[in-house]
């Protein structure tokens, strides 16, 4: 007589989907009916998390949309509240938002942990409302320094969440694909703040309405959450098991709630290790290697140079004869076909070859960049070979740099320290950014 439980598919492991489909029937799993009687069970409904999904990126929206939203507006901002001609004044417009990411970012773990997934997703909500209304109402310099901080903040806390929960909710035969949603959503953020920037240097005091509008979504996320799903692996180390279960059955349906309980029970020992997991662990401790594997992936996707194509992007499509705005929507285009494309591709090559491709198609584009910036063409061609080159990295870096390591590192963090070890690696994207 066989065991009284054969594993059915697992919604938790963090291997590759690949490895999934290429060891089970794509078609269906053996498992067992209450009468002993073996059974085909199919698959996770890959539609059931997906509205949790959504919500949860809208965190990632509103993270590129407060990336791009000074862009076209800095210039209208720095005229009405009385620092135009002032670098320094409207450096601290972009850099205090950062600044106060870096910090957001550093403590994401520890409360994502203690208040769990959708609490953390609505506290990262709250400061980007209060810092949209402050920054949208202020009369100086002072009060938008202060509402972009505020807004910092919550972008530094939203990434991190939204890579964990994605991960937790997704069946693992689509995980990859769900972890490109993030990607994705933050380039329609980015292009939204484009579009809704472009009539700010022509209408006096559009930039209010820009902050404004980023308040919507951020409001939409801290209300959707009330209703969306608890991550399971987060219940089940706070010792809820029967809310787990609960939850198990609302994401992948009650065929799977057992295989994903014992999944949750290979990985974790309950609820007695929750808060033991020191930041002195992370940095020196036995989990400093893995820890350190994950900051130098997002360091390499900051030195890759993706910031300076992002900020220079328009000074080299005018420089081909191309408007700014124009340009700055081809690279929109371009990012969000990348990030398409590395959604479709992900659970199929996987996640390595993904990154090792997409860093050697960016090295390419910076070649083309080398050779117009020399002698060796003619004029024309220097630029065609200049605005090419820079199109391709956005394309190679959105197939993989971009998307990847987040996901990648919420796989391969034990469950104990995931929250955390994000934390501390998605920091360092702060601080090289």
């Amino acid at each position: 007589m066989r065991g009284r439980h054969i594993e059915t598919f697992s919604m938790y492991k963090r291997a590759s989907s690949k490895d999934h489909i290429n060891g089970v029937d794509r078609d269906g799993i053996l498992g067992q009916s209450q009468s002993g009687v073996w059974k085909d069970v199919a698959y996770p409904s890959w539609k059931r998390p997906l509205p949790h999904i959504l919500v949860a990126c809208l965190s990632s929206f509103l993270f590129g949309y407060h990336l791009g939203v000074v862009n076209d507006t800095l210039e209208s901002i720095s005229l009405d509240l009385g620092f135009s001609g002032s670098t320094m004044a409207e450096g601290l417009v972009v850099s205090t938002c950062l600044g106060g990411a870096f910090i957001g970012c550093v403590f994401s773990g520890w409360i994502s942990d203690g208040l769990g997934r959708r609490r953390a997703f609505q506290l990262c909500a709250l400061p980007m409302i209060i810092g949209a209304s402050m920054s949208a109402t202020t009369s100086g310099l002072e009060g938008m320094l202060l509402g972009r901080f505020f807004v910092g903040t919550g972008m530094g806390l939203g990434p991190p969440v939204a890579a964990l929960y994605v991960s937790e909710v997704s069946p693992a035969f689509v995980r990859g694909t769900y972890g490109s949603f993030t990607q994705i959503a933050t380039c329609l953020g980015l292009m939204a703040s484009l579009f809704i920037g472009a009539p700010a240097k022509n209408v006096h005091g559009w930039w209010r309405v820009c902050f404004w509008v980023s308040a919507i979504p951020a409001a939409l996320l801290a209300l959707l959450m009330e209703f969306s799903a608890e991550s399971p692996t987060w219940l089940y180390k706070r010792g809820r098991i029967a809310q787990t279960e609960a939850e198990l059955e609302r994401l992948f349906g009650a065929p799977h709630v057992k295989s994903g309980m014992t999944e949750l029970s290979k990985s974790d020992r309950g609820g007695d290790d929750v808060d033991v997991v020191k930041f002195s662990e992370l940095l020196y401790g036995r989990h400093f290697r893995v820890v350190l594997i994950g900051s130098v992936l997002f360091a390499l996707q900051q030195l890759s140079g993706i910031n300076a194509v992002f900020y220079f992007s328009s000074t080299v499509f005018k420089s081909a004869g191309v408007p700014s705005d124009i340009g700055n929507i081809c690279v929109g285009v371009v990012n969000i076909s990348g990030s398409i494309v590395a959604m479709i591709l992900m659970d199929r090559l996987g996640r390595k070859l993904l990154l090792l491709g997409s860093f050697f198609g960016m090295a390419v584009a910076m070649g083309f960049q080398v050779i117009a910036a020399s002698d060796i063409l003619s004029g024309s061609a220097n630029l065609y070979l200049s605005v090419g080159g820079m199109l391709l990295f956005v394309l190679n870096f959105s197939l993989g740099a971009g998307p990847v390591p987040g996901l990648l590192l919420s796989e391969i963090f034990p469950s104990r320290i995931r929250a955390k070890a994000m934390a501390v690696c998605m920091a360092v994207h702060w601080v090289i950014i």
